[in-house]
């Protein structure tokens, strides 16, 4: 993988957090993409999983803004974001999907590092780029709150691709990945990087469980719903239903610490 793209997609990935009345935090994971508004205006979104915020009651979190001083020494610098007005969701939650974007005021270090929002993947990308089972796919998070460093970075883990089919998106709008995974992973991004040019396959949402068993398989919600998430948030509709999945089997990722 691209030294220089493994920095930009660790640099976009930032720890999401609430304080609990026990003592313990609330976490999940978010990244940032630089999706322009429908004018052109240049704009920053925060991507996470729609449920990390439900499991966030109160109106504020906190984001783990991270900076480097002159001499080349960072500092962890978490910071409230607002996300509720009264009882008023402030970010837009995907109708389907557990999947959640909101503009947001990113220092500008953070925003020249978003993702760009053609990185996304559409719904044709998988059968396009031929995407198969046993693919390698990197995934980015804090699991149970944990970061790489006392800095904050993301701990960064790689996996593969365990299910089929892989498309199409409306019959098949989640995916698994082999790979160990925690509370705290919930609203990572997944990647592919590959020799014609890097993609966030999706979102990581939940687990899968058998009888309260961990089974070590993540579930990713296809990238596309971000892409309609933004649409739906810029008025332009794009939602559009696929069937929801859930039941038994599945938890979701954002937890305590």
């Amino acid at each position: 993988m691209d030294a220089d793209l493994t920095l930009q997609l660790i640099n976009a990935t930032v720890q999401i957090e609430q304080p609990n009345a026990d003592g313990t935090r609330t976490v999940g994971t978010g990244f940032l993409l630089d999706a322009p508004a429908p004018d052109g205006t240049p704009r920053t979104v925060l991507v996470t999983a729609a449920h990390v915020y439900d499991k966030m009651p109160m109106a504020e979190v906190r984001i783990g803004w991270r900076y480097a001083d002159a001499t080349g020494a960072w500092k962890y610098d978490p910071q409230p974001l607002k996300v509720r007005e009264g009882s008023r969701p402030l970010w837009t939650r995907h109708p389907d999907r557990d999947v959640a974007v909101m503009a947001i005021k990113a220092p500008p270090e953070f925003a020249r590092a978003a993702i760009p929002v053609s990185w996304l993947a559409e719904t044709t990308t998988f059968e396009e780029r031929r995407l198969t089972p046993g693919d390698e796919m990197i995934a980015m998070g804090f699991p149970r709150g944990l970061s790489s460093n006392r800095a904050g970075f993301p701990i960064l883990r790689f996996g593969r691709v365990s299910s089929y089919p892989l498309w199409p998106v409306a019959e098949f709008p989640t995916f698994l990945l082999d790979f160990t995974v925690f509370p705290g992973n919930s609203g990572g991004p997944v990647i592919v990087d590959r020799r014609e040019g890097p993609y966030v396959a999706g979102v990581l949402t939940q687990e899968v469980e058998l009888n309260k068993e961990r089974l070590e398989i993540g579930i990713v919600t296809h990238a596309s719903f971000v892409r309609e998430a933004l649409a739906l948030m810029d008025g332009s509709g794009g939602a559009k239903r696929a069937g929801v999945e859930g039941g038994q089997g599945v938890r979701a990722l954002s937890g305590g610490e």
